[in-house]
């Protein structure tokens, strides 16, 4: 695979939540979004943004990887469906990611998958961020 050219931009988020009510998220770049922990709410709790942001960062990675094989011009959609299996001993966790592609356009198997686990095991940040076990620097203050 060629090199891919990486633009930056800030980056991070910041939760706030008060005595009562739910967690209010801001992004660096100014973007808002409300958590619900209820499970009948409309809208993201925790792990929903976890599998969002796996799935959104898939989708982006395929079509990378489609313009990278040459093959851009012949999807007409990508998706990626992702869910969890939390752990049911240990710590709380998700212990397994259940990824489905549905990759459509004018291509056969072998480059779907090739497109696929092009864009899951090298392009994709947030999958080789989870698969990474990144280190935790935590600062406390009051």
């Amino acid at each position: 695979m060629a090199d891919l050219k990486v633009r930056t931009r800030p980056v991070g988020a910041t939760a706030v939540l008060g005595r009562t009510g739910f967690p209010h998220v801001t992004s660096a770049t100014k973007g808002e979004i409300d958590i619900v922990t209820g499970p009948s709410q409309p809208g993201f709790n925790p792990l929903d943004l976890l599998y969002s942001s796996l799935a959104a960062c898939l989708v982006l990675s395929a079509r990378m990887a489609a313009s990278q094989f040459g093959v851009l011009d012949k999807i007409t959609e990508i998706t990626a469906d992702v869910t969890g299996e939390k752990a049911t001993e240990g710590l709380s966790r998700v212990q397994k990611f259940n990824i489905a592609f549905a990759i459509n356009g004018d291509l056969d198997e072998e480059m779907r998958s090739k497109i696929a686990h092009a864009a899951e095991d090298e392009i994709c940040t947030v999958s080789n961020t989870i698969r990474g076990n990144p280190e935790f620097s935590t600062v406390v203050s009051g």
